[in-house]
């Protein structure tokens, strides 16, 4: 996780809501929404004509809360779903998980409705696909550190048969970097709940629609930048953009913010990870028609404050998706 860049607030466990999740089936009880079958296991009528066609088992016949095969109990998630609403009056809530257990969220969503919150309308169950083919060299049973230290070594060996690679202070770093946002934006590219094929090669291709192409194009606009020296200008003379490349570049970095709002409201990060690949197509075929070398000074000023503008969304957008922007490769 650290590597990745992820830090979690708080940690609560399963056994953590065990007690409380007791509390919960006396709850549906009272609310008699608890039924008894004849194998005395305890459930909750779903059904729109309460004929029982829908139901959701919350409850063992021993009277102790279910655990569902790779499912966390329903009752111990209805008591973990109330207690945080009690501790931190969120807005929205998300579960991130795998897509087969979406009918067990839509059973939790729909109890605590019946059990009269509405808040329940607030919660969100984000599922994800597979990853299919994929291996590393110790074999076919993949554990993401396994997975992390392959791309990082797969993406030293690159580097190290390119020229530029001697210049960089610390290429184990930039390797750890530039292959994880190549296993970001593979992972990222499609909808989150489709299963996809893995392939290292097409992973690791430094054109085309990579996080190594996103990296190569950050490190080369910022390479353009070292050079002209990076200070930013305030009185850009913009009339002097008028190419159709720079155009193109100016029209899509408006579009920025359109597409964080879509991603925000669906959840899903392919609209930020299609919008960053198009900026870095539209800024690799710029930066070859639009030399800011041997321009006239208002003109040079005016292509590098394109240059930086890209840089800058390019930079914003990979945070965004957990990766970190390098400038060197």
């Amino acid at each position: 996780f650290q590597r990745l860049g992820v830090h979690f607030d708080e940690y609560s466990g399963e056994s953590f809501y065990q007690e409380k999740s007791q509390e919960v089936l006396k709850m549906l009880e009272d609310k008699g929404l608890l039924q008894k079958t004849i194998k005395g296991t305890g459930i909750v009528d779903l059904s729109e004509k309460k004929d029982l066609s829908l139901f959701s088992t919350v409850m063992r016949s021993d009277g102790t809360s279910l655990y569902i095969t790779r499912q966390v109990s329903l009752s111990v998630d209805l008591a973990a779903a109330i207690d945080r609403m009690n501790k931190y009056s969120w807005d929205t809530m998300i579960y991130v998980t795998d897509k087969s257990q979406s009918n067990h969220f839509q059973h939790l969503f729909q109890i605590l409705k019946l059990m009269g919150y509405d808040w329940a309308e607030r919660c969100q169950h984000v599922s994800f696909g597979l990853v299919q083919g994929m291996k590393t060299r110790r074999g076919e049973v993949i554990f993401l550190e396994d997975v992390l230290n392959e791309v990082r070594s797969r993406m030293l060996q690159n580097m190290a048969s390119t020229k530029t690679t001697k210049e960089i202070e610390d290429p184990m770093e930039t390797a750890e970097k530039v292959g994880l946002a190549a296993l970001i934006i593979q992972d990222f590219r499609g909808l989150l709940s489709s299963d996809y094929q893995f392939s290292w090669d097409r992973a690791l291709q430094s054109r085309g629609d990579t996080g190594v192409f996103l990296q190569y194009t950050h490190a080369r606009l910022h390479s353009l930048e070292q050079m002209h020296g990076n200070e930013h200008q305030t009185d850009i003379n913009v009339a002097c953009l008028q190419e159709p490349d720079a155009i193109s570049v100016l029209q899509h970095l408006l579009r920025y913010d359109e597409v964080l709002y879509r991603s925000s409201q669906d959840l899903q990060p392919k609209h930020i990870v299609s919008y960053l690949l198009t900026l870095s197509h539209l800024a690799a075929v710029a930066h070859k028609t639009l030399p800011v070398k041997g321009s006239a000074p208002d003109v040079a000023q005016a292509r590098l404050s394109l240059f930086r503008a890209a840089r800058l969304v390019l930079a914003n957008g990979m945070k965004l998706l957990g990766i970190t922007p390098v400038t060197q490769m």
